[in-house]
């Protein structure tokens, strides 16, 4: 979805949803960046004051983190660099995100707590298990997900969207659809006064 010309080429791969073979030497790359993100998180869910914890989170993410935007102590990443916040975005506590492939999320979204976002999978054939396959996750503009939900890799959650509580998202969800369930199924459209 997005690609940086100044970015190593494994993490233009992830961005752009290319397989990822697991004896790639620039994997290394990714180890060091998470290393130095479990540091960097340690100290953000420890973190005393806003000022500092939104600096903290402009390092692991490697950008301006909004400060319309909030994302609530603890939260992990495994990689972190890929997560793109838009503004007026709330992330409740205990949040996860497996963020290698892109996790983009767009203005006025609300996602409660303990939800998991995966943006990435790995091949079936045990022989090539290893090997990564990236695949965004799109959360649109004013969108919500429900406490403990989980978005998987390639999904997109339509503008205005809400997934309920313990959902298990695998397609995408149109635009002023609820959804629920797991897997998660339509349930209605929104009401909209």
């Amino acid at each position: 979805m997005v690609t940086d010309q100044k970015q190593p080429r494994i993490l233009q791969q992830a961005l752009n949803g290319e397989r990822i073979v697991a004896n790639d030497p620039q994997l290394a790359l990714i180890s060091e960046i998470v290393s130095l993100n479990d540091k960097l998180l340690a100290e953000f869910n420890s973190a005393n004051d806003r000022t500092t914890a939104k600096s903290l989170l402009n390092q692991i993410t490697g950008k301006i983190v909004p400060v319309s935007s909030t994302i609530k102590a603890p939260f992990q990443t495994d990689f972190g660099r890929h997560i793109f916040v838009g503004e007026n975005v709330f992330i409740n506590r205990d949040c996860m995100f497996v963020d290698l492939g892109g996790i983009y999320i767009e203005d006025d979204v609300l996602i409660g707590p303990r939800v998991t976002l995966v943006s990435v999978n790995h091949v079936e054939d045990p022989k090539q298990r290893r090997d990564l396959l990236p695949k965004a996750v799109l959360i649109k503009s004013n969108a919500w997900i429900g406490a403990g939900a989980t978005i998987l890799p390639g999904v997109t959650v339509g503008k205005n969207a809400i997934v309920g509580a313990g959902s298990v998202v695998t397609k995408n969800v149109p635009d002023n659809a609820v959804v629920a369930g797991v897997p998660a199924k339509y349930i209605r459209d929104i009401h909209i006064d």
